[in-house]
């Protein structure tokens, strides 16, 4: 860390502070953010601490000589210099020629610090060689003069290689409104830089970042090219991904590399998507980890859900329903091999282990039902999934052979389409919703107990309800004869019967209040 000299013109003897600003090893400063500036400005001028007046002849000597003092000590030069003053001219030798009553009027008017403007003044490679200078006018009030090498500037800076060529002999060019002085040092720095990718090391991709949007500006390629190779290498997180893209995305019409950096969220196999996914549901729905299995299925629909927010907005077409349907096939023919299995008369004998695997097998199956319903409920294409479990007749013929602690997994999916039909989220057709209730209505008030006690995501009301208004999307007669059979379930098992009161008392508005209001409405009329 090299001294730091920071001075203010006639205000008694300088005075030297050491500033967190990195040297490089190609000899450049990394010009400090305005934070620092205002730090150093107010820890050197505190205005609560006024300082003795004293002649200015005397300010003067003693300024030099401390500054003597300070270049003896050091015994190689710097090979850059940073001077922060309030001064309107930075390093301008004339500042030493003021006058006595100037001096006076300065400490007599002081302004307040906050309002003076901050001038740094930075030179770049050998002292003493830069043959142009380049004016920084930053929006947050400072004004940095870098003193530069012409020939390094046009060779790396296509911008700067135009100015000049526009104005031959330019000395001086002016950049007006900058919007990150910082990082524009910092960029005119990488200029001078051998080995940028060891001068980018360590650096924030947000810093990053802001140097590719200068470099963007200034035409400085090579800089632009080692900033992908480090973005391209580092990882991103959180919202800097879309940061990236977004900027890599940019670069792309500009006839820049960005192909490396891109690959990192875009590949260019082709139906990589739908074959990637295909495989996942394959590993989901064969796993055996009864933890691991159930926190995936909740992270793949959580992503599925957000892909179909997407996709809908946007109009795409559906890249998973088929494979989808295709899982739900195979599912269901697995199941119906465990049910009869399980169904026939030896299979009592077989050993209690064999046993409990087919039980195990059976509700990883029925489980993997749900999921796949619940994924097609959100895509809300499952009007298909209950045709097909409607139109499961033997495999609701062998439940009621099986015991009742080896099956009501399986009644979980009939009140899942059940309360899929009350709320609207499928609208399968008159006779689909009939057969589904004649198949598989009975099956679930028989292992309802069970399920209340057993199947942790079981809600008892939500399926009532489900139950009860798929029963009276039915024609009446329909209506009449399901609810009549309900009662007597009802009666016998009560709270291990599903409790239909709701719709029955629809259902006996309809049949016995309705046509009778009608009817005195009728006669009032002829009347």
């Amino acid at each position: 860390m090299a001294d730091i000299k920071l001075n203010r013109v006639n205000q008694g003897p300088t005075k030297i502070k050491n500033v967190p600003i990195a040297v490089t090893p190609e000899g450049f400063w990394c010009c400090p953010s305005p934070v620092v500036f205002q730090k150093s400005f107010k820890a050197q001028n505190p205005l609560n601490k006024p300082k003795p007046s004293s002649p200015p002849s005397k300010t003067s000597g003693s300024a030099h000589k401390k500054s003597v003092t300070v270049s003896e000590r050091k015994s190689v030069p710097a090979p850059s210099r940073l001077v922060v003053s309030d001064v309107q001219q930075c390093n301008d030798p004339e500042r030493d020629q003021a006058n006595t009553s100037e001096v006076v009027t300065e400490r007599n008017h002081r302004p307040k610090i906050e309002s003076m403007p901050k001038k740094v003044a930075i030179e770049f490679g050998e002292p003493g060689t830069c043959d142009m200078k380049v004016v920084l006018l930053g929006k947050q009030g400072f004004c940095v003069k870098l003193s530069v090498h012409k020939d390094v500037l046009t060779e790396k800076s296509s911008f700067f290689a135009e100015k000049v060529n526009e104005q031959s002999g330019l000395s001086s060019l002016q950049i007006d409104d900058c919007e990150d002085v910082e990082i524009y040092v910092e960029t005119v720095g990488l200029m001078y830089c051998k080995e940028m990718k060891q001068r980018l090391m360590k650096q924030s991709v947000s810093r990053i970042l802001r140097i590719v949007k200068v470099a963007e500006f200034l035409g400085f390629s090579s800089c632009i090219q080692s900033c992908l190779e480090h973005l391209e290498a580092v990882p991103w997180v959180g919202e800097e991904e879309e940061k990236v893209v977004t900027t890599v995305l940019r670069l792309q019409g500009e006839g820049i590399v960005v192909n490396p950096v891109l690959k990192r969220v875009s590949s260019d196999i082709s139906n990589t998507s739908k074959d990637t996914l295909s495989q996942i549901f394959e590993l989901v729905l064969k796993s055996n980890e009864e933890r691991s299995r159930r926190e995936m299925k909740s992270i793949v629909l959580k992503l599925l859900r957000e892909n179909n927010s997407i996709s809908s907005s946007s109009g795409s077409a559906d890249i998973c329903g088929e494979m989808i349907y295709r899982s739900c096939r195979s599912c269901l023919d697995s199941l119906l091999t465990l049910f009869k299995q399980s169904a026939e008369p030896d299979y009592a004998d077989t050993p209690s282990n064999n046993r409990e695997c087919v039980v195990k097998h059976i509700t990883l199956e029925a489980d993997n039902l749900s999921w796949l319903l619940e994924i097609l409920v959100d895509k809300q294409a499952a009007d298909e999934f209950a045709l097909m479990w409607a139109n499961q007749q033997e495999l609701a013929a062998l439940h009621g052979k099986l015991p009742v602690v080896s099956r009501y997994h399986v009644s979980s999916i009939s009140g899942r389409l059940y309360v899929g039909i009350g709320r609207g989220e499928l609208l399968p057709s008159k006779n689909t919703r009939q057969l589904l209730l004649q198949t598989w209505l009975q099956p679930l008030i028989n292992d309802y107990n069970w399920l209340q006690h057993g199947c942790r995501s079981f809600d008892r009301k939500l399926v009532e309800e489900g139950i009860g208004r798929t029963i009276l999307t039915l024609p009446l007669e329909d209506q009449q004869s399901i609810l009549l059979s309900w009662v007597g379930s009802f009666l016998k098992s009560g709270d291990a019967c599903p409790n239909l009161q709701r719709a029955f008392e629809v259902w006996w508005r309809r049949t016995f209040i309705r046509p009778y209001v009608e009817g005195q409405g009728n006669g009032m009329s002829e009347s």
